[in-house]
């Protein structure tokens, strides 16, 4: 994007370091071990909340972000999020002055009461009122911005991808090498599930079903760290010791970025059993598709309908139906040769949603300034 136009990112959270960030969900420092920050301008803002972080509105304050901005004397200012202090600053002082662009993966999959509801309505809707277009990610995304009142003049797919090449390449002799540290068969099927151990990813269920299943020839992979580590491990312990059968439960940690594409290529089904709140998309399930793997999702993930075509790419289970899971999970892994031809549909189906799309959609805006 940076070759075909001026541009300038302010990172807002705060400075860049060397020993990487903490991340709360995975319960440890986080230093991406690929580049982020090459070909295109940048600035990292100080950020002087008492207690820094995404997870509040307070986490994010930036004493000089309007300053630093006009500075930069932009055509257009694409703002991703709205929920910390700073941004929505920005979202209100730069209203009728410059085009204001928004980004964000939220959508209405989530029941909530009415009370809460109605709150959420009249907020939003004052909180869109401020921006101009909004680049919308899939299908339940845009719902959401059309229940806030933007119109579908105002709404333009950038949709999201991640870098669809990287997880493609084929890693084959370390995916061997790593199916064989798991003690795996040529033949036998590998159920992974890739990311943070936390309630609304909802790793238990999947747990609870591999082990009441018992499938001779399949394994279940969990890579990743979280809350529910520890808990997760102990219930594997617990059913090891009652039955050796379950020696198929495999935990790895966080794994970077860099070799996060063998553990996709390894596995023959990812599964995202979300039950939410605020499962907004899930772009490991992106990943995981780009590297030609079935998927088995639950419908509180936002990408569900955009990138799962049953019996095709995979499925999709209801959250709250358990026996719709079971019986979904059970169907997809009792055949192998199955699972390799949803693999190759769900790579030729990610091929449109990439980065090149995205930036086109943000250029043609910004060129019909």
């Amino acid at each position: 994007m940076a070759k075909q136009c001026n541009l300038k990112v302010f990172y807002t959270l705060g400075s860049e370091t060397e020993n990487g960030l903490f991340d709360s969900g995975f319960n440890r420092t986080i230093k991406w071990d690929i580049d982020l920050l090459d070909g295109y301008q940048y600035e990292f803002l100080e950020n002087t909340a008492k207690q820094p972080g995404t997870h509040h509105y307070s986490g994010i304050k930036n004493p000089q972000i309007i300053q630093k901005i006009n500075t930069f004397n932009a055509d257009a200012l694409l703002v991703y999020g709205w929920a910390y202090h700073s941004h929505l600053k920005v979202l209100r002082y730069f209203k009728v002055k410059v085009p204001v662009w928004f980004r964000g993966d939220s959508h209405l999959l989530d029941a909530k009461p009415l009370w809460k509801n109605l709150a959420r309505k009249v907020l939003l809707t004052w909180v869109y009122s401020h921006v101009d277009k909004v680049f919308y990610v899939g299908k339940a995304n845009k719902a959401y911005y059309k229940e806030f009142g933007l119109k579908e003049e105002q709404l333009v797919l950038a949709p999201h991808a991640i870098d669809n090449e990287r997880f493609s390449v084929d890693r084959k002799e370390e995916v061997n090498l790593l199916r064989k540290s798991l003690a795996l068969n040529d033949d036998d099927i590998l159920i992974l599930f890739a990311g943070k151990f936390e309630r609304k990813k909802n790793p238990e269920l999947l747990l609870q079903a591999f082990l009441n299943l018992r499938i001779d020839n399949a394994h279940l992979f969990f890579v990743g760290n979280g809350e529910l580590e520890e808990k997760l491990k102990a219930e594997k312990a617990h059913r090891y010791a009652q039955d050796d059968h379950y020696t198929t439960v495999h935990f790895m940690d966080f794994q970077n970025q860099s070799y996060m594409p063998v553990v996709y290529q390894a596995c023959d089904l990812f599964c995202l059993p979300s039950q939410g709140p605020n499962e907004t998309w899930g772009l490991a399930v992106n990943e995981a598709m780009a590297a030609g793997k079935a998927i088995l999702v639950s419908d509180k993930v936002g990408c569900a309908t955009d990138l799962i075509e049953p019996k095709k790419t995979g499925d999709i289970f209801q959250s709250a139906n358990h026996s719709d899971f079971i019986s979904k999970l059970s169907a997809l892994v009792s055949n192998k040769t199955q699972l390799k031809q949803m693999g190759l549909q769900s790579k030729g189906k990610i091929k449109d949603w990439n980065f090149e799309q995205q930036i086109n959609q943000i250029l043609s805006v910004l060129h019909a300034i």
